[in-house]
């Protein structure tokens, strides 16, 4: 009976490619990649700046509508890029302390800022284009109470514009976006560096795996408490960063189940040009 044995070659340690070494090299080479980058970032940025659609909704729509109006969300905007690319780079620098492999740095940093930033796009173009009223939509368009409907039925609203307009950017939630492109990315991450299939079933390794993935849903759910945002903006919110950052991670890094899949593409060619490679090896067995 013939078998196939995997044999690993040894790791090697990527001292001689430093950020000081062939940082400037790595990056000169991605320059292309980091205009993009800022190019997203102007698109994002005028997404936000546009009016949203203003979607039709009579006095029968706004039943629905009437949940309380919290000003100060259980999580500001503001700290969801510090859970969704602060500490993934954090830990991206931890692993670059104790590797030196500045492709498996640049990569994974440059990954998880596309992740985030292509769901923010993609999340705000879709805001604007439906523009559903979020479920405390009553009291940002009414503060008063006091109803106001156009001839055709539709509300006229006399609350703040600002945040009139945000009250039609309920679909789908932003949070939830971000954060799982950003922690969806870091659970890929950690699914390739801990070597979570490797087969010698450490059930210990999915926990580190699903904990930002857990952190990640508790967002989400949070948006549901607050009254920001229906359950359905959440679950498609999850579903893109998710989608998104899975492959902004296969873009730079192999599956987590292959033999080199605690290693970006980069650096499995670096480790192949220097004779450094995973080879299949045919032995007879009785």
């Amino acid at each position: 009976m013939k078998r196939i044995i995997r044999v690993k070659m040894p790791e090697i340690e990527f001292g001689g490619h430093t950020v000081r070494s062939h940082g400037a090299k790595v990056a000169k080479k991605h320059r292309c990649d980091w205009l993009i980058f800022f190019v997203l970032v102007a698109m994002d940025g005028f997404l936000n700046y546009i009016q949203p659609f203003n979607r039709y909704t009579n006095a029968k729509m706004l039943e629905d509508l009437k949940f309380p109006f919290k000003e100060h969300d259980t999580i500001p905007m503001w700290a969801v890029p510090i859970f969704a690319v602060v500490l993934p780079c954090t830990v991206f620098l931890i692993y670059y302390h104790y590797r030196r492999d500045v492709y498996d740095l640049h990569h994974a940093i440059l990954g998880v800022f596309y992740s985030v930033l292509v769901a923010a796009v993609i999340t705000d173009s879709i805001k604007d284009a439906v523009g559903r009223p979020r479920p405390n939509f009553y009291y940002r368009c009414f503060p008063d109470g006091v109803e106001a409907f156009q001839a055709n039925g539709d509300v006229k609203c006399h609350g703040d514009p600002n945040i009139v307009k945000e009250g039609y950017k309920s679909f789908p939630s932003g949070h939830t976006s971000w954060s799982f492109a950003g922690l969806a990315f870091l659970s890929w991450y950690l699914c390739g560096k801990v070597k979570a299939f490797d087969r010698r079933g450490h059930a210990a390794k999915l926990c580190i795996v699903l904990l930002p993935l857990l952190f990640a849903a508790l967002v989400g759910i949070s948006r549901v408490d607050d009254y920001w945002h229906h359950w359905t903006d959440v679950f498609t919110g999850s579903i893109i960063g998710t989608v998104v950052a899975s492959l902004c991670y296969l873009l730079f890094f192999p599956f987590p189940h292959d033999i080199n899949g605690w290693a970006p593409h980069a650096s499995i060619k670096m480790r192949e040009k220097n004779g450094f490679h995973s080879s299949s090896v045919e032995m007879d067995t009785v």
